[in-house]
């Protein structure tokens, strides 16, 4: 099963920039949330939501 995949020597390049470029990403917005002002946070935690809780889901009930 194996002799079948593409292996080169610049195959591993891919896949490390692959992951250092999502984990900069993830590291980048985990930053700036942990940075961010307490009342910036506050007003995100309590945006409205447009769904009423008392609606049905289930179109077909």
């Amino acid at each position: 099963m194996f002799k079948r995949l593409i292996l080169e020597d610049s195959s591993i390049w891919y896949i490390i920039t692959a992951f250092v470029t999502a984990a900069t990403i993830f590291l980048t917005i985990a930053w700036r949330a942990l940075r961010m002002p307490r009342a910036e946070a506050d007003k995100f935690a309590h945006l409205p939501f447009t769904t009423d809780a008392n609606e049905r889901h289930d179109p077909h009930a």
